[in-house]
């Protein structure tokens, strides 16, 4: 995100809520609230208007869910970074935002550090899932997708970079690991999402996990 702050977009119904994780954001010196929302149908609007970078999205809300509202702001802002908070740990429902491109899903007894941490890792596009519910998800992964994601297709280098973004590495990190530019990183991570026919850093971490090719230290 360079030097600017991280434009964030709260979503949930629940007044109480909202108002408690904006005003913790409002004591971040990297952060900036850029709009609220109640409901889905709200948030694709304030998000027209006030373009952020991270949006953090209830799942369950009246007019329209969370799962609905993932898929329109990806349709009408493919960059736009999401970032489950709920309380809902379903792993279908996990598995279902993340298969429609939230980068992220935390559960609402997630610690306030842990928050701020993942608002930061998910607008610089790294990926994150609440441990207790990783392993479910990779359980739950679309399998019907299984033969078009061929590992042989990947580069050592690119399988390097896979195993290091299922152990939770950043590019930046990937990078000083393997002694390249981190430019170089961003376009193997290109190359390996498209090989394996995945949206996100989420959804290849989990295939790496899911298929034995890395252990991951967090999704």
């Amino acid at each position: 995100m360079c030097n600017s702050k991280i434009r964030v977009l709260v979503v949930d119904d629940q007044n109480v809520v909202r108002d408690g994780v904006v005003t913790m954001l409002s004591f971040q010196p990297d952060m900036e609230v850029v709009g609220e929302a109640e409901n889905g149908i709200q948030a694709v609007k304030v998000a027209s208007q006030s373009k952020p970078d991270v949006v953090l999205l209830d799942m369950m809300m009246p007019l329209q869910d969370g799962l609905t509202t993932i898929s329109k702001l990806k349709e009408l802002f493919p960059d736009i970074r999401i970032l489950v908070l709920t309380s809902f740990s379903e792993c279908d429902l996990v598995y279902q935002a993340i298969k429609l491109g939230a980068l992220g899903y935390l559960l609402k007894d997630t610690t306030r550090a842990q928050l701020i941490q993942s608002i930061r890792d998910v607008a610089e596009g790294e990926a994150f899932i609440h441990p207790s519910m990783a392993m479910k998800v990779i359980q739950e992964f679309d399998e019907s997708n299984e033969q078009g994601m061929m590992i042989e297709a990947l580069t050592q280098r690119e399988l390097e970079t896979l195993q290091l973004i299922a152990r939770g590495f950043s590019n930046q990190e990937i990078a000083l690991f393997m002694h390249v530019h981190e430019r170089t990183i961003a376009k193997y991570v290109s190359s390996i999402l498209k090989k394996l026919q995945v949206s996100n850093r989420t959804q290849a971490a989990l295939y790496a996990v899911r298929n034995g090719i890395a252990a991951p230290i967090t999704i």
